[in-house]
């Protein structure tokens, strides 16, 4: 593997650690694309490291089970700024 994409992955590992982040913002943040970010953290970083990898995967996890959440307060708050300007 090359030294720069394991860089990356550390850095990407960091990242969502630090700022609890999702994929879709590690992406954005880096300026690669999600699957990136996943391939990354899930494969490359194990065998670069594996502890690394764990605390990593712990919050991509906790995003994973409270994406439906965050989705529905998105939808919610579309309907209530949409109803304020009058739109149907």
């Amino acid at each position: 593997m090359k030294d720069y994409i394991e860089e990356r992955a550390i850095d990407i590992a960091n990242y969502i650690i630090d700022y609890n982040a999702t994929v879709r913002q590690t992406a954005k943040q880096f300026g690669i694309s999600k699957s990136t970010v996943h391939k990354d953290v899930t494969e490359r970083l194990s065998q670069i490291n594996p502890a690394l990898a764990k605390e990593a995967r712990k919050v991509l996890d906790v995003n994973k089970s409270e994406r439906h959440i965050r989705g529905g307060l998105a939808t919610r708050e579309k309907y209530l700024h949409q109803s304020q300007n009058g739109i149907k």
